[in-house]
């Protein structure tokens, strides 16, 4: 590894000792070497700090941090962002898989594309075991010129896991820092939307792991959540309805602070309030999740070939 090495990836932990190896592995086994691997572990209570210093004693790309207390997601995410070195970012989860080529395949994007600021892949839901349960089309249109269009998208369409997408730095370091009530990481992601365009890379190679011990799952209220992304959320200065004028502001906030011209900033204010009406109709907010699984048997797409380290799992 490099001094400084080109990409930081960024994985936040608490407690992942179920999943957190497979990811590992499927992270260190990537085509594109040239990361470091910050693994933040939020005093974790489970087997996650022998798991990760185990790994970081085989692989010196790895580096291991541990905190004395539990401080939350949101703030452990923005940790290993602000402990990162590399021009190129990514935050990766404990429980997600990851192709060989996925980072091989996204930095060529970004180095191809100058005006492009973040690079993602396809992707699929997959169940506990690491089958496919939802493979989905991408709908949104963060590939557009026009920083509008790109906005009203991630309003509107279900979808888009582009947090876990590989990102020029530097842009990241102009948004405001990712924040802790209802839907944060998606006014995030709005908010990146607004400084360039985004390419999505023609390949499954991204699988997102849905579990009955994911945070939103293991969290189904609104207020559960937010205390899991940060414990300060408890306590009756936190009402669910604050957490849910908190995101409507997060989105008219990332608007105002954006680079944009004036008749941007007025159809993105335009879109919002659309937005807001929209979310009274039946059926507001779908969660690709959610969907009707798929048959894992009869897709061509297999993870065990794809992915390092699940070579001996194939039938």
């Amino acid at each position: 590894m490099t001094d400084r090495p080109r990409l930081s990836i960024g994985l936040p932990v608490h407690n992942g000792e179920e999943y957190l190896a497979e990811s590992l592995d499927a992270l260190l086994g990537q085509t594109y070497e040239d990361f470091e691997l910050i693994v933040s572990d939020n005093a974790s209570t489970d087997g996650t700090q022998d798991i990760c210093r185990k790994y970081a004693a085989q692989d010196s790309r790895i580096r291991y941090l541990r905190l004395p207390r539990n401080i939350g997601a949101t703030p452990n995410h923005n940790r290993v962002f602000a402990e990162s070195r590399g021009e190129l970012f990514k935050w990766a989860s404990h429980d997600d898989l990851y192709a060989r080529d996925l980072l091989r395949a996204c930095v060529e994007a970004l180095d191809e594309r100058p005006d492009v600021i973040l690079a993602h892949s396809g992707q699929a839901v997959i169940d506990a075991d690491g089958r496919v349960k939802v493979p989905y089309a991408y709908g949104l249109a963060t590939d557009s010129p026009r920083p509008p269009e790109r906005f009203r998208s991630l309003l509107f369409e279900p979808g888009g896991d582009d947090f876990y997408g590989v990102m020029r730095a530097d842009v990241l370091r102009r948004v405001k820092p990712m924040d802790s009530y209802h839907h944060a990481d998606r006014t995030f992601v709005a908010e990146i939307t607004l400084h360039g365009p985004f390419h999505q890379v023609p390949e499954l190679l991204y699988f997102r792991r849905d579990h009955p011990t994911r945070a939103e799952r293991a969290n189904p209220s609104k207020r559960a959540r937010c205390v899991n992304l940060d414990p300060r959320r408890a306590g009756p200065l936190h009402p669910t309805p604050r957490l849910l004028a908190e995101y409507v502001w997060g989105f008219a906030s990332a608007i105002r602070r954006a680079p944009l011209s004036a008749a941007d900033r007025r159809a993105c204010y335009g879109h919002l309030a659309a937005w807001m009406t929209s979310r009274v109709r039946p059926g507001a907010g779908e969660r690709v999740e959610d969907r009707a699984p798929v048959d894992p048997d009869r897709l061509a797409v297999r993870v065990d070939d794809l992915v390092a380290g699940r070579e001996g799992r194939r039938a």
